[in-house]
């Protein structure tokens, strides 16, 4: 299904994004689904890094960071390219960037001088480890913050080395933050006529999410550690065998979990007292995710879906990308649309969200193809150049 082109929540907005790789230009890409016009400056010649990133023949991942955008070509680290950007970001809302601290300066750059000629203007700082304290000079990548924040020392097997994800989270997250400040301080400028600074660092966006783990060391001295697939205490919740397949399925709740005993066809296991309660299946996590895993591993997966829907357990299968194409669900919502590409045709990526019921946001136009595509159209439209 093809997404139809919409106007936006922030239809009329005008943003200039200076990053490279994710955190800056995810940034964009969500200011942009919302309706914002995003200029993306480029170094000439050579681009964004993200036009080459991504498996296959023909790298994909730029067509969808790169959606609703256009392409300038600009030489920051030239007089000219820095006073062009200068004359740009005089006309837009929001500037993006994701460089070290210190590099817009450097480039005559500074968001106070900027937000001289242009009080309204909001700046997006998006960094490593923020913009002040020690850290701050130092090079980060996401997945640097997303140890210093925590997330990579509980991720994986208690007896391995700490895992990755899958997905660049931690670039992702601070992008996530930043277009939630940018959106913040756009209310805020509609009270006051000024814009200001969001400063969103990779190490705080992950901490920001790491749901109890600083009060439960300051509190009772617990850290948390590395645990597989498995909620600490919090049972039965894993992915469990089929004859064909997994099945992820979380009954720790008691109500949920008595549903689940009837699905199993032992009705007695919820008010045995070692399952009876939250805390008794805790403590008992090991020997009932077995119980369960057996019982699972006679079934296939269609057979154990149909028992949880039946059942109202919550469960669900792991999907990937082929399962995703393929759901009738993901259809139905959109989540996934196609977007004509005027090299590969029509290339299917996830859609806009969230979703919002009057102004919804949409893919308008692919990712610029070329550097600099849009320089002159861009440059006469905003500048009258």
């Amino acid at each position: 299904m093809t997404s139809q082109p919409l106007n936006g929540p922030l239809h009329g907005l005008k943003v200039v994004e200076m990053g490279q790789l994710i955190a800056g230009p995810f940034c964009g890409q969500l200011l942009g689904d919302m309706g914002a016009e995003v200029i993306k400056l480029e170094s000439p010649g050579v681009g964004d890094p993200m036009r080459h990133w991504g498996q296959g023949e023909t790298p994909t991942w730029w067509r969808v960071i790169a959606r609703n955008k256009y392409s300038v070509a600009v030489d920051l680290r030239s007089a000219e390219g820095q006073q062009t950007a200068r004359d740009l970001i005089a006309q837009a809302d929001i500037l993006i960037e994701n460089f070290r601290p210190g590099t817009l300066e450097k480039w005559g750059l500074a968001p106070a001088d900027l937000m001289k000629a242009n009080p309204r203007l909001i700046v997006v700082r998006v960094s490593g480890y923020g913009q002040t304290g020690p850290y701050s000079s130092r090079a980060g990548f996401g997945g640097i913050g997303e140890a210093m924040g925590g997330w990579r020392g509980i991720v994986g097997e208690p007896d391995r080395a700490p895992s990755r994800v899958g997905v660049s989270i931690g670039d992702t997250l601070a992008a996530t933050y930043g277009c939630m400040g940018a959106l913040a301080a756009l209310q805020h400028r509609e009270r006051t006529g000024h814009g200001q600074v969001v400063d969103s660092s990779l190490y705080e966006s992950v901490l920001q999410v790491m749901e109890s783990m600083i009060p439960e060391y300051a509190v009772n001295g617990h850290k948390r550690t590395r645990t597989g697939s498995v909620l600490p205490k919090i049972a039965p919740s894993n992915v469990y065998p089929c004859s064909d397949g997994e099945y992820l399925i979380g009954a720790n709740q008691d109500a949920v979990f008595g549903r689940l005993c009837a699905a199993m066809g032992r009705p007695e296991l919820a008010t045995d007292a070692r399952y009876a309660t939250h805390l008794a299946r805790g403590e008992h996590q090991v020997e009932l995710d077995v119980l369960v895993g057996e019982w699972t591993a006679t079934l296939t997966v269609q057979e154990l879906e149909d028992l949880m829907i039946e059942h109202a357990v919550p469960a669900g299968r792991v999907f990937d990308a082929e399962d995703m194409m393929a759901d009738p669900h993901f259809a139905a919502r959109e989540a996934i649309i196609e977007v004509e590409d005027p090299v590969l045709g029509k290339v299917a990526m996830q859609g806009v969200f969230p979703k919002l019921s009057a102004t919804p946001g949409s893919v308008r136009r692919p990712a610029p193809l070329e550097v600099g595509q849009d320089t002159a159209e861009i440059l006469q439209r905003w500048l009258g150049v």
